[in-house]
């Protein structure tokens, strides 16, 4: 089972960084014409948050080596993306994604990590940062509905990248297998984070739909 476990694991990571790498040619296009024309930077700057508390979850949680792995270079890979939007994008988009940067990539994730780390000590830290990130999860995947309005609007899907809604809709159902096999609380084990993985599972079912 431990072997199963693993094979599943190193999956799901390959997938992660699929995930991760899935709007390169999004920011192609961005670079190339200097706009971010409609596209959101808000399931970038929310993916950017939840990796970077997973990535700490990883490090802190024995045995949780493929967990911090990936997400630290999904941390690499979205700020990358996160400089690109306060690049190129509009004065407005521009002012809300370093707002929104501000408040949540460096306010809220440092005082988090701080208050785990000062105020919490062995499996109560790993359960505060777990509880958490199980909660960033559903923010993560929600972000990309964020653009719906746009799509119905414009009644294009050309800005709800499909590529990045196929592989978080495989990433979470590859994490919730691996989860179930390795048994982690917090990574799918309780009754109510199954339902965060659920939902995030539906949810990008019809992102992609």
């Amino acid at each position: 089972m431990e072997i199963v476990a693993l094979v599943i694991g190193v999956i799901g990571n390959i997938i992660s960084v699929l995930m991760f790498l899935s709007p390169v040619g999004t920011f192609i296009r961005i670079v190339k014409n200097q706009s971010t024309e409609e596209f959101d930077s808000l399931p970038y700057i929310c993916t950017l948050l939840s990796s970077s508390l997973w990535t700490y979850y990883g490090i802190i949680k024995p045995g949780s080596f493929l967990v911090s792995t990936t997400n630290g270079f999904g941390v690499a890979v979205e700020i990358i993306y996160v400089s690109l939007f306060l690049l190129f994008a509009p004065p407005k988009m521009r002012l809300k994604t370093a707002v929104l940067v501000v408040v949540l990539n460096v306010v809220f994730s440092a005082t988090a990590i701080l208050l785990a780390h000062f105020g919490s000590h062995g499996e109560m830290r790993i359960d505060v940062i777990g509880f958490l990130c199980s909660a960033l999860n559903i923010v993560m995947y929600s972000s990309p509905l964020s653009v719906v309005k746009t799509v119905v609007t414009t009644k294009s899907v050309e800005y709800m990248p499909f590529l990045l809604s196929l592989f978080f809709f495989l990433n979470g159902g590859v994490w919730t297998l691996y989860a179930l096999l390795v048994r982690d609380w917090f990574l799918g084990q309780e009754p109510w984070d199954k339902a965060s993985f659920l939902y995030e599972y539906l949810l990008n079912d019809v992102s992609i739909g």
